[in-house]
């Protein structure tokens, strides 16, 4: 496994970030356990959930699967750098007005410790706002983080699905109060979707935080299963339905492209993100510890230049960071 700072601080996680999205529903608990095992096994230190997450009838779910397997014991709390998110309602009728979407002080305490209390653990070490809050006041928010960081609860703040405007008011913000701020930002970013690198890449870098990658596979329609049994762009993916055929061309040239080399299409999209540098970690998802295994492989991938000019001929970006993108 290799390992990197998480931005600008000294904590060390390594380069893959194992994601629970699929604990519960796709995946069941004891399977979820021998993948959350496997992962820390193979030095995978770096976990990510969300209080959200389980969906409408049990938000909350993939925190108490991550608890049960903490309450084993052995460690497993101990060796594991975990990432949780606060903003969601979460449906408790004691919030009553309070359950909206969105960022305070009354938020971050009350649904710290409902995250807490379900992952059976007594801090986390990277509290992330899930979403950008437009009516957000800075003071109050960081009143609250530094007070959650006093008490021992949080040991990081980081971000999720910031624009870089509001990484850059973050910073300014965290400055003025002496506080160390925004640690890393979660945002989507695949070879599908190359946006980020305009703006929020940019900025992150500038600004030392660390980036992890949601939907690095951009769910799914840059992994094998995305082809159907003749080889050709196919059907299994929900999203291929809307695919245009400007979209389902890009999608078998990339087939072809990584047949070409020998590698799966879900290890060269991983291996692609890995190789940018402003990237801290890609958040895999795995339904199987077959899957898991599998992706392993991924870190001894090294894209050669003219396979990246190749993918980025199939895949264009935005031309680089902006205004130099599209500007003189």
């Amino acid at each position: 496994m290799e390992y990197t700072n998480l931005g600008r601080t000294g904590l060390k996680v390594s380069r893959l970030c194992l994601g629970t999205m699929n604990f519960g529903p796709r995946t069941d608990e004891q399977e979820a356990f021998a993948i959350m095992d496997h992962a820390l096994d193979a030095g995978i230190n770096f976990f990510d959930t969300a209080d959200v997450y389980g969906g409408a009838a049990h938000h909350g779910r993939k925190e108490e699967i991550i608890g049960r397997w903490f309450a084993q014991g052995n460690g497993r709390r101990e060796k594991v750098v975990l990432a949780t998110k606060v903003y969601s309602d979460m449906k408790d009728p004691l919030d009553g007005p309070n359950s909206e979407r969105g960022i305070s002080a009354y938020k971050i305490y009350r649904h710290l410790e409902g995250s807490l209390r379900r992952l059976q653990t007594d801090h986390v070490e990277l509290y992330q706002m899930h979403h950008i809050d437009p009516t957000i006041d800075w003071d109050e928010i960081y009143g609250a983080f530094e007070n959650v960081i006093a008490q021992g609860k949080v040991y990081y703040v980081g971000s999720s699905n910031f624009g870089a405007r509001y990484l850059a008011y973050a910073k300014a913000a965290a400055d003025k109060r002496h506080f160390l701020g925004l640690v890393s930002e979660q945002h989507k970013y695949s070879l599908l979707c190359r946006l980020p690198e305009l703006e929020v890449l940019p900025a992150a870098q500038e600004l030392g935080m660390g980036v992890t990658v949601w939907s690095p596979l951009d769910g799914g329609l840059l992994a094998e299963h995305a082809l159907d049994p003749t080889g050709k762009v196919g059907r299994r993916v929900e999203q291929a339905d809307s695919l245009d055929k400007r979209e389902q061309t890009q999608l078998q040239c990339y087939a072809d492209l990584c047949q070409e080399i020998g590698e799966k299409q879900s290890d060269v999209a991983l291996a692609w993100i890995l190789q940018n540098p402003a990237i801290t970690a890609p958040i895999i998802g795995p339904r199987t510890l077959e899957q898991l295994e599998s992706t392993l492989h991924v870190l001894d991938i090294k894209l050669t230049p003219d396979v990246l000019e190749k993918l980025d001929e199939i895949f264009p970006g935005p031309g680089g960071a902006a205004p130099q993108a599209y500007a003189w």
